[in-house]
């Protein structure tokens, strides 16, 4: 089995450095020390069926991507491939020397203005998901499809439960019969004669459990007293928000958590300062061809990260970057793409090389 471990065991890798906030130097005293490095397989193995893109530890803060998987995502522009080639020197542990051939800046290119700027934009969605989540909370109890039901009475509508106890009956007591032609609309029938009963079904088989009404037999000549709406559609919403919302409170890291409600401001400070991390990056990147991975903006990005910033004022600002970002790139002289031949040739040149050291 290759691991981490096997790795160092056998002397296969070409980089590992530390990433992350202490990279970028935005660490606190708390912050973790993530590892991320590139490795390239024993020969046999390279040629073999069982081809290893990455390895990585039980917690995924250690990971490292074989030589070739790694060059595809540089091809990319993958922002982690690019900024594991920035990684200062001060957070470099080892380096093989036959790995100097790659360089950041021979791989940028337009299409930073996707990897980084889109990504930015998708964590920007994220943390406003997470601002919806803290203000607006799922109570614990679920409501139940009546709650999305409505009976007619006289030109407008009331809930079905309000109906029920102003007309003093029993949900038991209640038979439904689908309305032809009309979506989601049932007639509703009431027994009202304990001696003779109707046989009806009542409007849920189970209130905690039904996700839809209960229809009955109704014997023929029978008038409905009312008609029931169900808002199926309104339903369904709730429940898939109410699902996001529980398992988001199950996955949600606990000190992150506890972190954005202590600053008080409503949105989880660390994804906002990579948002704007990323997106300062994109913008030096579209204006200088250069990859800054220690931060310049340190300052600022720890402002943020210890919740100095309102939230609306920090989507607006970074709706406004995301616009500059795109208006730099347009203007940028740097290529569409990266050179692909050029670095298929490097990546065989490195392989071959490694191997022919290994051999002897």
């Amino acid at each position: 089995m290759i691991d981490i471990a096997y790795l160092r065991r056998h002397n296969l890798i070409l980089l590992e450095a530390v990433s992350g906030s202490r990279a970028y130097g935005t660490d606190l005293p708390h912050s973790d020390t993530d590892l991320k490095g590139v490795f390239i397989l024993p020969e046999r193995d390279f040629f073999g069926l069982d081809y290893v893109p990455q390895v990585a530890n039980a917690t995924n803060d250690e990971v490292f991507y074989e030589l070739r998987r790694f060059v595809e995502l540089l091809l990319k522009n993958n922002p982690t491939a690019l900024e594991i080639l920035g990684t200062p020197p001060d957070c470099i542990r080892y380096q093989h020397p036959l790995f100097a051939a790659f360089r950041a800046e021979d791989f940028l290119s337009r299409l930073c203005r996707q990897t980084f700027a889109e990504y930015a934009v998708a964590q920007i969605r994220k943390a406003q998901g997470l601002n919806k989540k803290i203000n607006n909370p799922e109570p614990p109890a679920r409501k139940s499809v009546l709650d999305f039901c409505y009976v007619t009475v006289g030109a407008g509508a009331q809930p079905v439960e309000q109906w029920l106890v102003r007309q003093g009956l029993e949900a038991a007591q209640c038979g439904l019969a689908k309305v032809s032609h009309l979506t989601d609309l049932y007639a509703l029938f009431v027994d009202a004669d304990p001696t003779a009963p109707k046989g009806y079904r009542g409007l849920l088989r189970d209130a905690e459990a039904s996700n839809d009404v209960l229809l009955s037999a109704v014997p023929k000549g029978e008038v409905p007293v009312a008609y029931l709406s169900f808002n199926r559609n309104g339903y369904s919403t709730y429940c898939r928000v109410y699902k996001e919302y529980w398992d988001w409170v199950a996955r949600r890291n606990a000190e992150r958590y506890e972190n954005t409600v202590q600053h008080g401001k409503n949105y989880d400070a660390k994804n906002m300062l990579h948002v704007f991390r990323l997106l300062h990056t994109a913008l030096e990147i579209a204006t200088t061809g250069q990859l800054h991975v220690r931060r310049p903006d340190r300052d600022y990005l720890l402002r943020i990260r210890k919740g100095e910033f309102e939230y609306a004022e920090l989507v607006a600002d970074a709706e406004k970057l995301v616009q500059q970002v795109d208006a730099a790139f347009a203007d940028s002289t740097l290529p569409e793409a990266p050179d692909r031949e050029r670095t298929e040739n490097l990546l065989i040149e490195l392989r071959r090389q490694f191997y022919e050291q290994q051999a002897f």
